[in-house]
């Protein structure tokens, strides 16, 4: 078995900022209203770059930072539930954008936690051998996908993307790998797609569809009480399966929902909120570009040495959920 490690990060995100104040002239709110609730400050919006755009961006930061050639990537994983299109994959869209012409691409749907799936998949490709680099990449528009008069959801989100390099090497990087889904719970987040419409569906709904149907719609109170659980489900099995103890860990790097949902959990934990990287109020939920943001915020802060240990954590619609402790 082959030891798969995190050897470069990058990430991107649209110039466009839109402040608390900002949503106000958009929507009735208040900077006191989401700050209060989420600890989000401000956003980023696009002004018409997609998804690949954006990811493509940030794969070559991360490619850069790694110092190999994009003809080494074998495989491009790219979480998203906002892609450019039904049909070709993003990632496919961005092997052409960056010149990746050896790798096999596909899409990860799993919403906030698509990232750290992806860093999942990575890492059992590289210990089976099936691949010797891996470009893993989280990416969302979700400006395209918000119902921008429900205060509810339209002032929680922003777009960006992060990106990270995965190759094979002699010392250990990812030292844990937990993943898993409720879709029980489904019907709190959901993004609906177009219906089955043809000439053999009884009473057929036409040709017509209400793009208002493809929005965000989320039940805070139930997503908000199944987060704080298996976020410290997730650390507790990701410290048993690496036989560590938090205290090994240097940081903490959670999906960046909600600062309360973060709070919880590092309350319940027993943890210092210090110890947790935080970067929501900048950049609002990202979903599967979160973790990646903060990842390659956190490595280029100038706070990690070689041998930390950093444990990313999240959940997200599906529901999924899971967590990854790498050794930097």
């Amino acid at each position: 078995m082959h030891n798969a490690k995190i050897i470069g990060t990058g990430h991107y995100v649209p110039e466009n900022i839109v402040t608390n104040d900002d949503m106000a002239k958009i929507i009735e709110t208040s900077d006191e209203w989401i700050s209060t609730r989420t600890g989000i400050k401000e956003r980023r919006i696009s002004t018409g770059e997609n998804t690949s755009d954006m990811a493509a961006k940030a794969a070559l930061k991360a490619i850069e930072d790694a110092k190999i050639s994009v003809e080494d990537i074998d495989f491009i994983f790219l979480a998203t539930y906002s892609p450019d299109a039904f049909i070709p994959n993003t990632a496919c869209i961005v092997q052409s954008l960056i010149g990746a012409v050896n790798a096999t691409c596909f899409d990860l749907s799993a919403a906030c936690t698509g990232f750290i799936y992806g860093l999942d998949m990575a890492t059992q490709y590289i210990k089976t051998g099936r691949a010797k680099c891996v470009l893993v990449i989280g990416a969302e528009t979700q400006s395209k996908l918000l119902n921008w008069d429900d205060r509810g959801t339209c002032v929680l989100f922003g777009d960006g993307a992060g990106a990270a390099i995965m190759t094979t090497g002699e010392e250990a990087g990812v030292l844990a790998c937990y993943s898993g889904s409720d879709g029980t719970k489904s019907w709190t987040l959901t993004v609906e797609g177009v219906p089955v419409r043809n000439p053999f569906v009884e009473g057929n709904p036409g040709s017509m569809y209400d793009l208002q149907n493809s929005t965000i719609k989320m039940d805070g109170k139930e997503i908000f009480k199944f987060a704080v659980g298996i976020m410290i489900k997730s650390v507790d099995e990701l410290l048993k399966i690496s036989g560590l103890n938090i205290e090994d860990i240097k940081y903490v790097v959670p999906h960046q929902a909600n600062y309360r949902i973060i709070e919880s959990t590092a309350k319940r934990l027993g943890l210092d909120i210090g110890k947790f990287f935080i970067n929501i109020d900048r950049y609002g939920n990202t979903s599967a570009a979160s973790v990646a943001i903060a990842l390659d915020e956190l490595a280029k802060s100038g706070n990690l040495e070689k041998g930390d240990k950093v444990l990313m954590v999240g959940f997200g619609g599906g529901l999924t959920y899971g967590g990854v402790i790498v050794e930097w």
